[in-house]
């Protein structure tokens, strides 16, 4: 039954159920369930006044508040599509997004003005309407979503059965990629696998009616929106909402709200074990700390298991959301794995004949069940390289132990082919990253006249340390076959990052073909 299914009823109900209970609390401000509710039905009616319907695209850019999740709540109640979008996007990556989902409105954040009125939108987007929180006053032809949605207070939306939700399969959301391998795509996600990520996030996080999640994370990306928020309100828990993310406030609304739920990416924990030991300690209210966004160490797990955090690992992507999961106990037992299998999903290891692998054979997760995307919005051609015979690839090398842990090797495009040998780039990684002068390290392939491709390692020195190539290759004598070294060494202060910290390889590699040319000529 598509009611029970769809997030804006859950809200609806436990408004009808506990309505004095706390949903959200930002920036100290509290509203209940049934403000919530209330807020929702306001945001139907402007939307619904806006001549916004079923299908239809809502895109919205903001940093994490209580109106993003109006609006997704609303469109969840409406059957239109909620699109949330990158605020770090530069305006051409912006203007790319826009022009592949097309919404009918797009609400952004009046602190992310600059970047989207020198797109010129209203000139060039004729059939879009833009808002913006709060009022944007540089501009006559932009919204007050607030004001406007306000006026609609105490009015309920009017919906028919064409005039929402009718099938759990209808899409939900539109969530683009990181774009780490190009241009982001849009995977379309059911109200079905909101339902069942959330079923699977219950399990992991042992969730309660009495849980407080502290969000950190941007809304924009599963993490925050699939992970966190959406789980706890189908638990009728409560929300700790910060715009961005800041250690010491962290820690500070962790004491005050005794925050019992967590999860953060490994840049957010190296932050927060940097803080001094006596204001850690005010994490004792917390029952579950989870990490996931990127491939952990187990030297990196130890170091943060020493400062305190006993870390619950998840791993997944925006087309599945959570995949596999290691309960706090599988870092010490299984150092390195990211887990087993999620209860609703069926995840394997597969090789190029989608035959099982065995025990300790490389292969390529896939997986298949309700929490998979539907497709790529507006993209046949990636939805069926990606959705094969039923089983959706990640483009994730891993193999499995005899217990069946999962440990993940490498990204399958980021692996190159050196004189005939595979070269999994995180392999190689992680032995550098325990040179003493190394702060962090991106290793990638090019192609190379004699062996097809080399690897070339981009490198970040710790402050104060005097590197050379030499140094940093010499580092694998013992620890890799001489095969697998870097042929290269570029020295650089940072990275080009998604917003949860991987690293964006492909501009790596532009980087570095731009720096042959420059060379050249």
């Amino acid at each position: 039954m598509i009611k029970s299914m769809n997030i804006a009823w859950w809200v609806r109900r436990w408004s009808e159920l506990h309505p004095n209970k706390s949903a959200i609390i930002f920036e100290d401000n509290k509203t209940s369930y049934l403000e919530l509710h209330q807020k929702v039905n306001q945001a139907c009616c402007w939307l619904q006044s806006l001549g916004i319907e079923k299908g239809d695209r809502v895109a919205v850019m903001l940093s994490n508040c209580p109106e993003f999740l109006e609006l997704y709540l609303a469109c969840s109640t409406l059957g239109a599509l909620f699109v949330p979008i990158n605020y770090r996007l530069a305006a051409p990556e912006l203007d790319y997004t826009l022009t592949n989902s097309r919404p009918r409105l797009f609400v952004f954040g009046k602190e992310h003005s600059e970047t989207v009125l020198s797109l010129n939108l209203n000139h060039r987007r004729l059939l879009m309407l833009l808002a913006s929180i709060p009022e944007c006053s540089s501009s006559g032809d932009i919204l007050d979503y607030q004001a406007e949605a306000a006026g609609c207070e105490g009015q309920r939306p009017f919906l028919t059965e064409s005039m929402a939700p009718a099938t759990p399969e209808e899409p939900h959301v539109i969530m683009y990629t990181s774009g780490t391998t190009g241009h982001p795509k849009g995977a379309v996600l059911s109200h079905l696998k909101t339902f069942f990520n959330c079923l699977n996030a219950d399990i992991f996080f042992k969730l309660h009616f009495d849980d407080v999640m502290l969000v950190v994370l941007p809304l924009f990306h599963s993490g925050g929106l699939f992970i966190q928020a959406s789980p706890v309100i189908y638990k009728g828990g409560t929300l700790i909402i910060h715009s961005s993310f800041d250690p010491h406030r962290a820690y500070g609304d962790i004491h005050k709200y005794r925050v019992t739920k967590f999860l953060g990416v490994p840049t957010v924990y190296k932050s927060l074990v940097k803080v001094e030991s006596e204001k850690r300690a005010a994490n004792s209210s917390l029952k579950v700390a989870a990490i996931g966004g990127e491939k952990l160490t187990p030297e990196l797990m130890a170091q943060f298991r020493e400062a305190g955090f006993s870390l619950r690992q998840i791993m997944g992507q925006t087309e599945t959301s959570i995949l596999l999961w290691a309960h706090e106990d599988d870092a010490v037992r299984k150092p390195g794995s990211v887990g087993r299998p999620v209860f609703h999903a069926d995840v394997r290891i597969v090789d190029r004949q989608m035959r099982p692998c065995k025990p300790g054979q490389v292969g390529e997760i896939v997986v298949r069940g309700s929490i998979m995307m539907t497709e790529y919005w507006q993209d046949p051609v990636k939805t069926e390289d990606t959705i094969r015979g039923g089983w959706l690839h990640t483009g994730d090398l891993a193999r499995l132990d005899e217990d069946g842990y999962f440990y993940l090797i490498d990204r399958k495009k980021d692996m190159f082919i050196s004189g005939g040998e595979n070269i999994y780039p995180a392999e190689v990684e992680r032995v550098l990253r325990n040179h003493p002068g190394i702060e962090d390290i991106a290793v990638i392939g090019v192609p190379d006249e004699s062996w097809g491709e080399v690897g070339v390692a981009f490198v970040m020195t710790k402050q104060g340390v005097v590197l050379t190539p030499e140094d940093a290759i010499g580092f694998c004598d013992g620890q890799l076959a001489r095969y697998k070294w870097p042929k290269h060494v570029i020295f650089t202060d940072d990275f080009p990052r998604t917003a949860l910290g991987k690293v964006r390889k492909t501009e790596l590699k532009q980087q570095y073909i731009d720096r042959m040319q420059s060379v050249r000529f």
